[in-house]
């Protein structure tokens, strides 16, 4: 990194939290900081809603999941996530902004009772900050590969940066932090492409890539250029003890005796379904998306934004994802990256491909990108424990003034508590630690809001459904280790690959919740969403304050109405030819 490749990193993040602290000194109201009072129109909504998805991680860590996965890592991006806002912005998210809810997880204590709230809280609590973590160890990885600094002066610059955003967060809020979002998200985007360009160049392009590692390996370009290509993991077994082999063999694969090599094979199918439901479930249940989208300050607006957010995302996918891929081209072992390891694909990219002024512009969108998470899921974790644990259980009534100080104090207590996951994700790689982490925890909650708009599932389902769903996550990150390790088998074989943890989380999860709606019958319409008790405290006299629908979006029902609905559906379109017909 030159003088100039700094310069260029501070300049740029440095006048956008200039202007977010200057935008912070608005925010008088706990309604300002949670919802930046509805004021923040589509195209501002769509570009955070973005820039909060794309972050360092997916720089990294999912540069370096399409590394080892290839063009599949494109599914819970493109059929997934675009999918989901769709179903969250046009469905979902509607009740919610008529009742001047706050959070997503208000929307399940109406539907469903308290106890589904308290679990929304904790989930998204703790597979939040595993994302908060994941962005400390892609620029740990940056700063220490690409700026060669030691592990001590890398550690320090993640600390400067996430206290950065802790300082700009707490002071303005959801408005400091879409709006900064905004203007990141360029940037991210920016630095994608000049990286993407170079390397690109350099492989001969897309069409280049795929012959050229062809002509190496054809099994290769089959697993990481097509979607539609079974997923085939192997594994060296010769120094196994015959009694390691047998519990490896009874997770399933054939072994050849010859070569020592166990292979293990996973439909395409099933890995694509896995995926759409991680996708789903970020957009649906994160609430650093809900939360943006019931900032809007009108229906209209809030429908509209997914509209340029898709565009984008297809767009970062490929630049992103695709340069992930193309390192594997460049180089097919790992034993040929930093360390051994498939997260450290972009920063040794950047390192090999990088030059004055182009480092410091990707160096520069890292950063912002990390800078727009931090401060995503800071303001977004701290309005759900201010609101749905702070205000509803301990605290139940002071001033607003008041929950706006917790909120804020809440912020730094988050992001720099999650620097406990670091040791795990430098251990067994970004990417995968997050996936197991959703397909645990998250998925049920999916499963809970999906049912809960669009059927009449019983308000008492929900509860029960949740923690048999969560149940079963928890025995899925574990059965693995006590499979091979001790020969415990807490799950049959089939339920004990990773790549069936969400399909099968979801399905227990809705058939529990069936069938309890079975005994004690459907919800009726009219009472499925039930206002708070209890009409005296903050949380009411909040939610009241802007519970008042949009009258533009009620006076004219035109094209104009009927627009997000068909661009959002194209878009959509879009991401799903692009799984199932172009890189399928």
């Amino acid at each position: 990194m030159t003088l100039l490749d700094w310069s260029i990193v501070i300049f740029l993040n440095g006048a956008v939290i200039v202007y977010a602290l200057r935008l912070g000194r608005n925010t008088k109201t706990s309604g300002d900081w949670f919802l930046a009072g509805k004021t923040l129109p589509f195209w501002i909504v769509g570009l955070s809603l973005y820039a909060t998805l794309i972050d360092s991680a997916d720089l990294i860590a999912d540069t370096g999941g399409a590394y080892s996965l290839g063009v599949r890592l494109f599914v819970p991006n493109l059929v997934g996530v675009i999918g989901g806002w769709f179903l969250m912005a046009h469905f979902i998210a509607i009740p919610m902004y008529r009742k001047g809810m706050y959070t997503n997880a208000e929307f399940l204590e109406a539907r469903f009772g308290l106890g589904a709230r308290i679990i929304s809280v904790v989930v998204q609590v703790l597979y939040r900050t595993v994302m908060i973590g994941m962005i400390s160890t892609a620029i740990f990885l940056l700063l220490h590969v690409v700026c060669t600094w030691s592990v001590v002066q890398a550690w320090t610059g993640v600390a400067v940066v996430a206290l950065v955003a802790t300082i700009y967060t707490m002071s303005g809020g959801l408005k400091s932090v879409a709006i900064t979002d905004a203007i990141q998200g360029l940037v991210i985007l920016v630095a994608a492409a000049t990286i993407f360009a170079a390397v690109s160049q350099k492989v001969g392009g897309w069409s280049g890539l795929e012959t050229a590692m062809a002509d190496k390996n054809p099994d290769l370009a089959r697993q990481m250029m097509h979607i539609g290509t079974d997923v085939v993991e192997t594994m060296d077994t010769s120094s196994l003890s015959p009694q390691a082999l047998d519990r490896e063999l009874k997770l399933g694969g054939s072994h050849d005796k010859d070569t020592q090599i166990l292979t293990r094979v996973t439909p395409a199918w099933l890995v694509v379904l896995s995926f759409t439901i991680v996708g789903f479930a970020y957009s649906i249940v994160n609430h650093t998306q809900s939360m943006r989208l019931l900032g809007s300050r009108s229906e209209w607006d809030m429908k509209m934004a997914i509209v340029p957010a898709g565009l984008l995302l297809i767009v970062m996918t490929f630049l992103s994802l695709g340069l992930g891929v193309m390192g594997r081209g460049l180089y097919p072992d790992t034993g040929m990256l930093p360390d051994g390891r498939a997260d450290n694909i972009f920063p040794h990219i950047l390192q090999q491909f990088g030059s004055p002024g182009l480092t410091g512009l990707v160096v520069a969108g890292v950063f912002a990108a990390a800078f727009s998470t931090y401060d995503s899921i800071g303001s977004t974790l701290s309005s759900l424990i201010t609101r749905d644990l702070y205000g509803r259980l301990i605290v139940k009534d002071r001033d607003d003034a008041h929950y706006l100080r917790v909120a804020k104090w809440m912020t730094p207590v988050i992001i720099f508590g999650s620097f406990i996951y670091v040791p795990a994700l430098l251990s067994e790689g970004m990417i995968f630690t997050y996936l197991k982490v959703v397909g645990a925890f998250v998925v049920p909650l999916l499963t809970a809001y999906l049912l809960g708009t669009f059927t009449q599932v019983h308000r008492s389902s929900a509860l029960p459904g949740l923690l048999i769903g969560v149940g079963f996550g928890i025995l899925a990150l574990i059965a693995p280790g006590l499979a091979v390790g001790s020969g415990i088998w807490l799950l049959p074989t089939f339920a004990i690959n990773s790549y069936a943890t969400a399909p099968i989380g979801c399905l227990i999860t809705a058939l529990t919740m069936v069938v309890l709606t079975m005994i004690m019958g459907r919800t009726p319409k009219d009472q499925c969403f039930q206002s708070p008790k209890a009409t005296d405290g903050w949380l009411y006299r909040s939610q009241q304050e802007i519970a008042l629908p949009t009258v533009r979006d009620e006076k004219n029902f035109s094209m104009k109405q009927v627009l997000p609905a068909a661009l959002g559906l194209a878009v959509w379109g879009i991401g799903l030819a692009l799984t199932f017909i172009v890189f399928w």
